[in-house]
Parts: structure tokens; sequence; C-alpha cells
């Protein structure tokens, strides 16, 4: 059974999920067309065609738009599952009256947040509890022999499969692993984080490193540098608000740091 006669193609035009997403989105917003992420291909495709080979004004050129927006709901239709994707950039976040804050444009890098204290996945729960108890840490990344981050290790999590039955004391703590986590940089701004504690408690941050394994073979990895939470954030906002009011300030309709000398 022959599905697609390529014979009868003439050009094809290859699409990414960003521009689709997107034009999806003008359709319904601009057209009224309740169109899916296909729809939204084709059409971004179409334009992209229009203006390569410049039909003008007049032509007539035929779309076949093939899905509808039914079975995007929580996609594309969510604008924070589309700029948690990279696919809408992030607007500044309306917090208070005039949205101003001076700490919305800082960076992550600007909270210094210590080194994480890690596991490996071979570590059992049992010493994992005693581990995060003994630090005073609710949770813990879980990364394996290349330095990759399976997930996080939390005691709310340990706690849950132990009571349930679901793992042992004496299983590998990689069993109890909660993957659901988001990776940010140094180079992302507060704002942004504090959109993403929206939705989640804590955040991976992550670092580029050259990796030479000679001359001429270079990589660049991923390096867990920190893990950032809600509290690490209304700390830095707090400690550098009550410097403000020390020293009588007005840091807030600057847009700057208090203490900052940009």
């Amino acid at each position: 059974c022959v599905c697609v006669y390529h014979v009868v193609v003439d050009e094809w035009v290859k699409t990414e999920d960003k521009e689709s997403f997107i034009m999806a989105r003008r359709l319904i917003k601009e057209e009224g067309l309740l169109a899916g992420g296909s729809a939204g291909a084709t059409m971004a495709a179409a334009v992209r065609f229009c203006k390569e080979k410049k039909l003008g004004p007049g032509t007539r050129v035929v779309v076949l738009l093939a899905d509808s927006v039914r079975n995007y709901m929580t996609k594309h239709l969510n604008e924070d599952w589309m700029k948690d994707n990279d696919f809408l950039p992030c607007s500044p976040i309306q917090i208070g009256m005039n949205g101003t804050e001076w700490w919305r444009k800082h960076k992550i890098a600007d909270l210094r947040l210590t080194m994480p204290m890690c596991v490996e996945p071979s570590v059992t729960c049992e010493d994992a509890l005693k581990i995060l108890k003994d630090h005073g840490f609710d949770q813990m990344p879980v990364v394996d022999s290349n330095h990759e981050v399976m997930g996080m290790v939390t005691i709310g999590n340990l706690t849950s499969y132990i009571v349930g039955g679901r793992v042992k004391l004496t299983d590998p703590v990689a069993k109890a692993v909660y993957k659901q986590f988001t990776k940010v940089s140094l180079d992302t701004n507060l704002g942004e984080l504090s959109r993403l504690f929206n939705k989640d408690h804590f955040a991976l941050v992550e670092a580029g490193q050259m990796s030479f394994k000679g001359k001429q073979d270079v990589s660049k990895i991923k390096v867990l540098v920190g893990v950032v939470t809600r509290i690490d954030l209304l700390d830095y906002i707090t400690r550098n608000t009550k410097t403000t009011a020390a020293h009588g300030s007005n840091g807030g309709e600057s847009g700057k740091c208090p203490r900052s000398k940009l």
C-alpha cells in the first residue's frame, strides 16, 4: 500500500517545531482557526514558500490544514509550556504593582549558590535518608558515573516510596528517584526563575565545561553546579531589600540591585 506518491511532489519544505507552534497560535488568534501543530507546520511552510518564490498579492495558494487543536490543549495553547520548551520568549513576570522589581534582571549567578551535595544511584535508600538527615537537606541530586543527572532524591519522595512498600531500605536510591525537574543556567535571570517556581520547588543549575581528551579531541559537557530553591530567591530579595532600607536608597525604581554599582 502506497501512502505518499513522491513522484507527484515538486518540492518539499521542512519546518521546525518552534515556527509550527507559533504559526498555529497565530491562526487561532488572527484567523479564528483552531489549528493544531501540524496545521501550523503546513501554514508556516506555505508562508515561507510564498516568500521564497516571491508570490505577490493576488496569488491564490491552497493550504490544507490537517488537524485541529483538540489534542494540544496542554501544549502550544499553554504559554508556560511554550516558554519551558523555548518556543516563546520569556516576558517579565508582573509581580507587585508595576512589575519593575530591581532583582528581575539579575542572574542566578548573583545568588552565589554553594556546590551541591550529590549521591550516586547505587547508594541505598537507608543511607540516602541518613545523609539527608545528617546534613540538613531536603533533597539531593542523583548523579551517575558520567556526571549525568538522573533525578532528585527527596525526603518526601523516599518516605512515600518506603511507606507504600514500593522500595525497601536496602534498595538502591535509583529506584526512588524523582525525575521531574527543570534545568537552568547561571545566566538565567531571576524573573524567569520566579516563573519556574510557580510550578517547581527547585531547579538544577548547570554550567558548560570544556573537556579535553587530547589536543584536537575537545567536547563540551554540562556540569551540575547548584540546586536553587524558592528559599534562595526569597533570601536574596529579602537580604538586599533590607540593605536598601538601611541605606535609605530607592533601588526598586532604578531597576538595579541596591548595592550594585552598575
